[in-house]
């Protein structure tokens, strides 16, 4: 099986999830935001063709990394190739997380006129996912892992069990504490 990548797999990015990444660069996307960071990666027959067993050596070979994020383009437009690139990073005990144009709501709602197939079953081994469009007019430099403030941090494993977003608390700043002697306005 193949996947059509932008780029070669960055192996050492501190910036696409906690900790040391390697990160997966999809080719193909059809969000085509406004201000995109990546636009290169937009047209579906850009980029390179990869052969899933090249990936397999790539992540066999890491050594600090602490998991993979898919980032691209768009990983759910090759849900199947990034299913079986998710079964090998969870066999690695690397953790998963993706970045999507895509909201959460919509990758789970199989009766969608654009549902794929693999939507679901991809969600399923991701731990956390960044959802939604990237949005100009919301763009926020202080934000963490997110480019825009509609854009969401999400515990996968719990919103499927809940069948509703819960959000990765500790990637949201605290807005404002308070004591009975001072008020502190924290900025993360």
């Amino acid at each position: 099986m193949f996947i059509r990548l932008s780029n070669e797999i960055t192996r050492d990015s501190i910036v696409d999830g906690p900790g040391l990444r390697a990160v997966i660069w999809t080719q193909g996307c059809k969000h085509n935001c406004k201000g995109c960071h990546n636009p290169s990666t937009h047209d579906f027959n850009g980029g390179f063709l990869m052969n899933l067993h090249e990936i397999e050596e790539t992540l066999k070979s890491l050594k600090l990394q602490k998991g993979i994020t898919f980032s691209g383009g768009e990983p759910f437009e090759q849900p199947l190739a990034c299913i079986e690139i998710a079964k090998m990073a969870k066999q690695l005990r690397l953790d998963i997380w993706c970045y999507t144009g895509y909201i959460f709501e919509k990758l789970i709602d199989e009766e969608d006129t654009e549902y794929k197939e693999g939507w679901k079953e991809f969600l399923e081994y991701i731990d956390v996912l960044i959802d939604g469009p990237f949005m100009i007019e919301k763009k926020n430099l202080l934000l963490r892992f997110r480019g825009s403030e509609n854009q969401r941090i999400i515990d996968v494993k719990k919103s499927l069990k809940n069948n509703k977003v819960v959000l990765k608390e500790e990637y949201y700043p605290v807005k404002e504490a308070r004591s009975e002697y001072v008020a502190v306005k924290l900025v993360v």
